[in-house]
């Protein structure tokens, strides 16, 4: 009972003892952290406020259109021996893709080359009769009528072996019309008839080619575009872009080729045509394509991405970086857009950087870090 009041000494001293490490530790860990951390710089992506021409443009849907349309006939009657040609394939200008059987034309050739070789040797007859009697009408062996005969006989068969030689070149072009050719490279659509048919001249419908090698995009415009597609075509070629739906992949570059002569006055439209080389035939004729053509140029106009572009009660406004990569707020007023960028018609004056990703996590004033590649 006498140690008691000793016990409770010892333990009052190592409590304070423990409050005492508790309180300085305490005391040393707030003294440290008194000095502030910077703050991280935010990662953001920025572009440049430019200033120059900006072309407006057109979206509109069009079609793909065979640049030519060619329905093969064949020039000569008879009966259809053969196709040289795949469905579906491509052919090649000059290329036969049929063949009309050519017995009957070979033999008006052959009947046409006798009757020259005939006529040929009357005339060779006729001109020696001319000679051996010329001499005798001076000496008056011969009368005049009889010499003017055989004068008149000579003029009969020269005149008859051109008509016969004219007659030879024509069963020529026949038996040459026997083989059809492709008279452009084109893509062959199916036979419309098949060997052993029977085919009239100029009458029977043989294939259908298309060329696609340019092909064509068909679009039409309001009649108020109008003046602002030939401003541009004024400029020099216009050229049209066009992406093909639901696929992907670069847009088509085309140039516009052609401006209908009239608007319809039904749908207050007018058709243009745009030509695209095809190449790599990623266009087939009846196709969908969204176009775009530019029909109005601003000229000397502040543009920006338009995905920098933020929103607030007060308007629209952009993060302009400074040099010291900081951003500020900046109030802007829009103008008209293209693809992508949109003029600034007030706020900048061109070649600011702007903020165009990470911009939710700024506010005036906040140091950013430009993220590698931009700037």
């Amino acid at each position: 009972m006498q140690h008691k009041p000793w016990k409770k000494l010892v333990l009052v001293v190592v409590v304070l003892v423990v409050i005492g490490l508790v309180l300085h530790g305490w005391l040393g860990g707030s003294g440290t952290s008194a000095t502030p951390k910077t703050p991280a710089a935010i990662p953001v992506q920025v572009a440049l406020a430019q200033r120059g021409n900006l072309d407006l443009s057109l979206q509109v849907i069009g079609r793909a259109e065979a640049y030519s349309t060619v329905t093969v006939q064949s020039r000569v009657s008879g009966q259809l021996q053969s196709i040289a040609f795949t469905p579906g394939g491509r052919v090649h200008a000059g290329q036969v893709i049929a063949k009309i059987d050519p017995s009957l034309l070979q033999a008006q050739l052959d009947q046409s080359r006798g009757n020259l070789a005939r006529d040929q040797a009357q005339l060779a007859n006729a001109q020696a009769v001319l000679r051996r009697y010329t001499p005798m009408l001076a000496k008056g062996y011969v009368s005049k009528t009889d010499y003017d005969n055989f004068q008149a006989n000579v003029g009969v068969f020269a005149a008859t072996v051109k008509a016969d030689q004219a007659a030879v070149e024509m069963a020529q072009t026949q038996l040459g019309y026997a083989q059809i050719v492709a008279p452009v490279d084109s893509i062959a659509g199916a036979p419309l008839v098949y060997p052993g048919a029977q085919v009239s001249a100029n009458s029977t419908d043989l294939v259908v080619l298309n060329q696609v090698r340019p092909i064509h995009l068909t679009f039409a415009v309001p009649e108020s575009a109008l003046a602002g597609v030939k401003t541009a075509a004024a400029r020099g070629p216009v050229a049209v872009s066009a992406t093909i739906p639901g696929t992907q992949g670069a847009p088509l570059a085309a140039t516009l080729d052609f401006v209908n002569n009239a608007v319809d006055t039904s749908t207050g439209t007018i058709q243009l045509k745009a030509s695209y080389p095809n190449a790599d035939d990623r266009l087939t004729p009846g196709q969908f394509v969204q176009v775009t053509l530019p029909t109005t140029r601003l000229s000397d106009v502040v543009t920006v991405p338009a995905v920098a572009l933020q929103n607030s009660p007060n308007g629209n406004f952009v993060f302009v970086l400074d040099a010291n990569d900081t951003v500020q707020q900046r109030m802007v007023t829009l103008g008209p857009g293209s693809g992508d960028r949109v003029v600034i018609a007030k706020g900048l004056a061109g070649g600011e950087r702007v903020v165009t990703d990470g911009q939710m996590l700024l506010t005036d004033g906040t140091h950013v870090r430009v993220a590698t590649g931009n700037g």
